[in-house]
């Protein structure tokens, strides 16, 4: 091969190598993506219950009459 032939072989290589990598990456973003999305779910919902648990638990204020009554 000339010098030509062997830069365009490796220019292709590194090429290959670099498509592999950015097909790598795009899938560990989205599975990352999707992991943050579950999170971010699970994440909602406790703090929904935990309100819910906190409006439960709190003791209802008491209808009284003001004291100069």
């Amino acid at each position: 091969m000339s010098g030509a032939e062997d830069r365009v072989t490796e220019l292709e290589i590194r090429l290959a190598h670099q498509e592999r990598a950015i097909e790598e990456l795009s899938g560990e973003l989205a599975r990352q993506g999707a992991l943050l999305d579950r999170t971010e779910r699970t994440l909602r919902q406790l703090a929904e219950r935990f309100l819910a648990l906190e409006e439960a638990a709190a003791p209802a204020p008491e209808a009284t009459r003001p004291p100069h009554y």
